[in-house]
């Protein structure tokens, strides 16, 4: 029975791998759920599967869980509880869908453990990639990609030899305001861009995926997984949602995964790994998904922020943990009304300018370049908060 430890378990990839370990109950044991505050769902979930710890990150929510808990169910509480479950708990198998460059740490503890790391945090790659492939090498500590690209990437390759890799195709939905003409991006609200056309995720990665910065990302993912360059990484737009991500090889072959856009796919993915396993409720071909597939290649002026994506990868570094650590503090500013959707990218862009590359390597280093980013960030969010807002007109200069 594989035991399994799962972070954020209350966010949508939490949620739904516990909907399908519910599925298959005698092959898998729950053994750590870790929330941030969402301690009713979370006091759920305990009663559901009966973990032997759990980790609640808000101290006035971890309060309210206690007086409900099992007396057999350990509770950590606090700012470190995450870390903790990661080097207290009993696990073979972690599934990482805590959102943010607070995933870093928990990512790095799994991988010094020796555990198999199902990683959907995709800023512990952005902020920290190298140091983090070394552990999993170091430890023989496999990272097993949740982000539907990355899974497909993973499967695509499975056999191959990645030196016939001449490029890899990361494909993108376009996000909520992909058809918006361009002079209205400067009206667009938060709840204009949080209408995904595909997927149901959380409110940054929504976000993200209107402005490309989850692409610019998953730019700097691919190159630190797979070791590829920044040239052989290309970005596609496929509206349906279905190609998850190709593999050109050198002999004008090109491998795709496909399925309809669904994590619990990758998830049960990686749940299983290295085998392939049953799941009734998970389709494959439907003729009425898969009927029309389009392709289309990204326009900069709509996207700018793929650029500094391919800039991170050329300029290595702390540049990852920079432009991660700025768009966590721009997003949740347009999310609260203080900026425009436009000026995520002018934020990004800002402090990405200003970093020193002085984290190469080492944790602490690129944990203080994150924490020096936000402070760059929340000036420049201060500044354009104060500003007039821009005409339409004025949208396309960037």
């Amino acid at each position: 029975m594989k035991r399994v430890l799962i972070l954020g378990s209350t966010g949508s990839i939490g949620t739904q791998t516990l909907d399908l370990l519910a599925e298959d109950e005698g092959s898998f044991r729950v053994e750590g759920l870790a929330a941030r505050s969402s301690w009713e769902l979370l006091l759920e979930q305990v009663r559901r599967f009966r973990p032997r710890f759990v980790g609640v990150v808000d101290e006035s929510a971890a309060q309210a869980l206690a007086e409900h808990l099992p007396a057999e169910t350990t509770l950590f509480r606090g700012p470190d509880c995450v870390e903790r479950l990661t080097v207290e708990c009993e696990y073979d198998l972690c599934v990482h869908g805590i959102v943010g460059a607070a995933g870093v740490v928990p990512s790095t503890r799994v991988l010094e453990r020796g555990r198999s790391l199902a990683l959907a945090n995709k800023e512990s790659l952005v902020v920290a990639g190298e140091f983090l492939m070394e552990l999993s090498r170091r430890h023989e500590a496999p990272i097993l990609p949740v982000d539907s690209e990355h899974a497909a990437i993973y499967q695509c390759l499975h056999g191959e030899d990645p030196r016939t890799v001449r490029a890899i195709y990361l494909t993108a939905s376009g996000g909520a305001l992909r058809d918006v003409p361009l002079d209205e991006l400067v009206r667009a609200k938060p709840e204009d861009a949080l209408r995904h056309p595909n997927w149901d995720m959380g409110r940054r990665i929504t976000v993200d995926s209107a402005t490309l910065m989850n692409k610019a990302l998953e730019i700097i993912e691919t190159h630190h997984l797979y070791g590829v360059p920044a040239e052989a990484i290309r970005i596609v737009l496929h509206r349906q949602s279905v190609v998850h991500s190709m593999v050109e090889f050198v002999d004008g072959s090109v491998i795709g995964q496909m399925g309809p856009p669904d994590m619990r796919g990758p998830i049960h993915f990686a749940l299983n790994h290295p085998r392939r396993v049953e799941n009734t409720r998970l389709k494959g071909f439907d003729l009425k998904v898969f009927r029309h597939l389009t392709f289309e290649d990204p326009d900069p002026v709509r996207y700018p922020s793929l650029e500094l994506g391919y800039r991170c990868v050329r300029e290595g570094s702390d540049a990852g943990a920079v432009l991660n650590a700025a768009d966590e503090v721009a997003v949740a500013a347009f999310l609260e009304g203080e900026i425009g959707f436009q000026d995520i990218h002018r934020v990004n862009r800002s402090v990405l300018d200003r970093r020193n590359g002085a984290g190469a390597g080492d944790l602490p280093a690129l944990l203080a370049a994150d924490a020096r980013a936000r402070d760059l960030a929340r000036e420049d969010v201060e500044s354009l908060a104060g500003m007039p807002s821009p005409s339409p007109s004025g949208t396309q200069s960037h």
